[in-house]
């Protein structure tokens, strides 16, 4: 039996790319905020990706890139695929919670950080509110702690940093986490472009989305006529 068919294993030695790590976390974000829109299509997940709120990095992949990305998943066996009878769209989800031996509350930490970088526990408390509630920040440790344990494990709690009172912890699906490189990654990135390009490109992508819904629509009333 191989590493990759032992649940909860992780093989360091082929860590995920930055598009694999994203691609992933949006699956799992929307399978619990909008679950009758999941598995998702192709177009969905490009919008999940390039979202910008709630996103750290902002990322700006195409369509081409995230195909290519889910098929390295599906050959990874975390992304699986499917299509219902007389549909054209293909849909996909994530294989995480079964890979990884995973309950909602761990899968909602490791998306968190997944989709918004380094974080105290009491700031995932915050932010998976919408994806498990946590009744408290010890809570939110316990669930860290379980992702620290495992092994290899998926989450690392890193050194408080100069004048923080609290650590911050990190996932580790892309490898070693450079903290250095990550703190400085925010400020380089909030120079370039203003709050109205980032507007413009929101409504874009909800337009996009509300244009899926609308054919998706369409398809289903058609059944019927």
């Amino acid at each position: 039996m191989s590493q990759d068919d032992i649940p909860g294993s992780f093989d360091p030695a082929s860590d995920l790319d930055p598009n694999e790590i994203r691609v992933l976390a949006v699956l799992a974000e929307k399978e619990a905020l909008t679950p009758d829109n999941y598995p998702m299509t192709l177009n969905a997940i490009m919008n999940g990706c390039n979202q910008l709120s709630s996103r750290d990095p902002i990322m700006q992949l195409p369509e081409d890139v995230v195909h290519d990305t889910l098929q390295r998943l599906m050959q990874r066996k975390l992304v699986g695929s499917m299509s219902q009878a007389g549909a054209r769209t293909i849909k996909y989800e994530h294989r995480m919670r079964i890979k990884w031996s995973l309950e909602q509350d761990k899968l909602a930490v490791l998306t968190v950080l997944m989709l918004r970088g380094l974080q105290t526990a009491g700031e995932i408390r915050t932010r998976s509110g919408r994806l498990h509630e946590f009744k408290s920040v010890a809570e939110a440790e316990s669930a860290l702690q379980f992702l620290i344990d495992k092994y290899p494990p998926l989450v690392a709690r890193l050194e408080r940093a100069p004048g923080t009172k609290e650590p911050r912890y990190g996932q580790l699906l892309g490898g070693e986490i450079d903290v250095a490189r990550v703190d400085v990654a925010p400020a380089a990135g909030s120079s370039g472009g203003g709050r109205t390009a980032q507007l413009e490109q929101e409504v874009a992508a909800l337009r996009a989305e509300v244009d899926e819904l609308k054919a998706q629509f369409a398809a289903f009333r058609q059944q019927f006529e």
